[in-house]
């Protein structure tokens, strides 16, 4: 409207700076050419007549008089004299009819020549004799919401037969589908000021312009709005319709609707006005303001915030759902062409401070602009989000990495929410949370949890160290004895092939027994994850009893193990379990030592545990643990032994929970401590 005013002005028929000052003024002042065409149309004459200024620019005045013959005598007088005063009786945009009192003053050139007609306007007092009114002036209050709209994709929808003298039968009789395209086709030439406050939602004139009017009009009172459009696109010119909404049922109560076809703009534009108080008795600048607190609460969140108009990719999405899409997933991999588009399509509106300082811009400027560049880091983002918008999704969150406009890339989560009808459909929001330093401390913290969980096993193997030489001894002792033996009977005249044979059998074995030992003990002492594989849990104990074997027969401890015939197996990491086993047998050896109780026996059960589990227990007989510590058997550095470190039950905490099993400790009914833990059974199919 602003531009039509500027050309205006550019004609000559009301100087720029004369504008500026009839838009302050508080009665009608309208400019006109010579033969009455609309030049110029002020504040007050919207007020008084209900016309908005963008409706009535180009149209003839005589259009909304209701006297038009003696209106018609007037003018010529009026250019035949330069002046003329009195009441004129005026239709107003509600339909209405007031009576008017007007002064009209021609304006003329350096020549003499007439130029153009400026009117004065008031509203007049009831009986003036000639006019013969009986109603005074209504002024029409905050003004209409007026929309000119390009309705020329329309045509192709409405009936052939149809005709100006039926206009309610534009649709056809079996064209209610045929509502909703109606008011997608009909696209957005330009609106006034008022209407971008009550419709605009977010979106400022310039984003409205161009857009389908579905866009932006209420849900609820669609259908009373389409036939509304269709009655204006089959009439003529000269018709205005008008329609009433009897209850509040959008932004305005009590609105009246008025549609006519544009006389310059011929079959294929048309002007709607909506009249009417606010809802809730809130005027357009309470809802500007509230739309302003918003705003200003949005920029500051310190959340990062992107609005973006996705309606482009909507009307994508819809068109493939229509065409019989429902495997959007596989359509979008089969035509990533469609995934770059939405790219391209789906546009930033607004951000916030929090946007602006996560991507490192100078100002919103920089941000505004097709989303892109918010799935740099990775692509595959923008695919994911497409399909939950196909699925109707209110809510979609996914972790990933976003480029700054620096070059740095940061790790984050995005988190989108679509809007749902009759939500403005160019408000979907975009929330990223930047987790860059969150992901590099839970990494520190893992690799602290390695160091502790490494420095578990060396301290493992220093207590164990001298059952572990006990260990290595006995095969070293062996392979000593049999090489001795080896050369006593070489050293005999009737050398015995075969029990050489013999001899070196078995130095071979007792060297490879003790290779495994040092090679377990290796094992236990690395840095570093390990592959998780298909494991038996009874060779695991029976590897691990590899360590402890020689404490527990030097303390003349009665181990017994029972394992069940089909204990399902496990998927994990063979050192950490065997590292497990070893800490929680020592705990009971060392818990039976502090007993001195005659009583010495460690119990060890294998079987199933839980639904889909496999269940360990080891119970002993030493002294049990204290009621008032059996909460804090398993936190870090917590231990009741004079030379202990408290990282033992804590480290067989930190494994079980990562193999994604259970531990706990208790005491037993019969007297001492038993500890159980759990782990998931391998799948079936894992196992083959």
């Amino acid at each position: 409207m602003a531009e039509k005013l500027r050309i205006v002005a550019e004609r000559g028929a009301c100087p720029a700076a004369g504008a500026e000052l009839a838009d302050l003024a508080s009665e009608s002042v309208i400019a006109c050419d010579l033969k009455g065409f609309i030049r110029y149309w002020n504040p007050a004459s919207e007020a008084l007549y209900g016309w908005p200024a963008m409706a009535m620019l180009e149209r003839r005045l005589g259009e909304i008089s209701a006297s038009s013959p003696l209106d018609s005598e007037h003018w010529q007088q009026l250019l035949r004299e330069g002046r003329w005063h009195g009441p004129v009786r005026r239709c107003t945009a509600t339909g209405s009819q007031i009576t008017v009192s007007v002064r009209r003053t021609v304006r003329y050139n350096e020549l003499g020549e007439a130029l153009d007609v400026v009117e004065y306007g008031r509203g007049a007092s009831i009986g003036v004799a000639e006019i013969g009114t009986h109603a005074a002036a209504e002024p029409q209050g905050g003004g209409a919401a007026c929309w000119e709209l390009d309705i020329s994709g329309a045509h192709a929808l409405l009936s052939p037969a149809s005709a100006p003298e039926h206009p309610h039968d534009a649709l056809g009789p079996d064209q209610e589908d045929a509502l909703e395209r109606l008011l997608s086709l009909a696209r957005i030439v330009d609106v006034n000021d008022r209407t971008v406050r009550l419709f605009g939602g977010n979106a400022d004139r310039k984003q409205m312009v161009g857009q389908p009017m579905a866009n932006f009009w209420p849900a609820e009172t669609r259908s009373v709005l389409t036939r509304l459009l269709a009655e204006v696109a089959a009439c003529g010119p000269s018709q205005i319709i008008r329609r009433r909404l009897d209850q509040a049922q959008c932004v305005l109560r009590d609105a009246t609707l008025t549609a006519w076809r544009s006389v310059a703009g011929g079959r294929n534009t048309a002007f709607l006005m909506v009249h009417g108080a606010a809802a809730g008795d809130r005027t357009a600048w309470e809802l500007q303001a509230s739309e302003d607190r918003y705003r200003k609460l949005i920029h500051y969140m310190p959340t990062a915030l992107w609005q973006v108009d996705a309606r482009g990719m909507g009307e994508i999405l819809d068109r493939l759902r229509a065409e019989g899409v429902t495997d959007i997933a596989s359509f979008l991999t089969e035509h990533p062409e469609i995934v770059e588009l939405g790219k391209d399509v789906v546009c930033v509106t607004e951000v916030n401070s929090g946007a602006i300082s996560l991507l490192g811009g100078r100002c919103a400027a920089d941000l505004i602009r097709p989303v892109r560049y918010l799935f740099t880091g990775t692509p595959d983002t923008a695919k994911r989000i497409m399909i939950a918008h196909f699925e109707g999704r209110r809510n979609h969150a996914e972790q990933g990495r976003i480029l700054t406009l620096n070059g740095r890339m940061r790790d984050v989560l995005f988190h989108i929410t679509y809007p749902m009808p009759p939500e403005q459909m160019d408000t979907t929001f975009i929330t990223i949370e930047d987790i860059t330093e969150r992901l590099r401390t839970e990494t520190q913290l893992r690799q602290l949890q390695a160091d502790h969980a490494h420095a578990a096993r060396i301290s493992t193997l220093g207590e164990l160290a001298t059952s572990i030489a006990h260990e290595v001894k006995q095969p070293l002792a062996a392979i000593v004895t049999n090489a001795e033996t080896s050369l006593r009977w070489l050293s005999r005249d009737d050398v015995n092939v075969e029990k050489l044979r013999q001899l070196t059998g078995r130095i071979i074995s007792s060297a490879s027994r003790a290779n495994d030992i040092i090679q377990h003990v290796r094992s236990m002492a690395q840095r570093g994850e390990r592959e998780r594989t298909s494991l038996d849990m009874s060779e695991i104990v029976e590897e691990a009893l590899l360590f402890v074997r020689h404490e527990i027969e030097a303390r003349r401890i009665d181990l017994a193990i029972t394992a069940a015939p089909s204990c399902p197996r496990i998927l994990g990491d063979r050192i950490q379990l065997q590292q497990v086993i070893v800490n929680l047998i020592i705990n009971s050896v060392q818990a039976i030592a502090q007993a001195e109780s005659t009583e010495r026996r460690i119990r060890i059960c294998i079987g199933s545990g839980p639904p889909g589990a496999l269940g360990f227990s080891i119970h002993d007989s030493g002294p049990g643990i204290a009621p008032d510590i059996l909460d804090r058997v398993f936190e870090s550095f917590f231990t009741t032994k004079v030379d202990g470190m408290g990282i033992g039950l804590a480290v067989c905490h930190s494994i079980i929970t990562a193999h994604g099993g259970s531990i706990e400790a208790e005491n037993h009914p019969r007297g001492g401590a038993i500890f159980r833990f759990s782990l998931p059974a391998q799948p079936h199919e894992a196992r083959d």
